[in-house]
């Protein structure tokens, strides 16, 4: 996320996309992630930016209270979308 903010930052288009337990970093709580403390500070500057999360519609949770409390702009995608996103950027990083 960190990164994803650094090069957004250099006026570059930038779509996050979480799959699997990265969408956690959307929890109310992530405090017990790394870097928890400073997510919540990286979330906000996203959101000033306008830059949405794009959400892989099957890892999100069943239960969401306490996920995106803060009302994020998401999109729920695909992984068939996911791989549109990819495949028509001209850079990608994964982690």
């Amino acid at each position: 996320m960190r990164i994803a903010l650094g090069v957004a930052a250099g006026e570059n288009d930038v779509t996050i996309i979480l799959t699997g337990p990265a969408v956690h970093l959307l929890d109310a709580d992530t405090d017990d992630l790394v870097d928890g403390d400073d997510i919540v500070k990286y979330r906000g500057t996203l959101a000033k930016l306008g830059i949405p999360f794009h959400i892989d519609r099957s890892a999100m949770p069943a239960e969401r209270e306490g996920w995106n409390a803060e009302g994020h702009p998401t999109v729920p995608v695909s992984r068939e979308e996911i791989a549109g996103l990819i495949a028509g950027s001209r850079r990608f990083l994964m982690f």
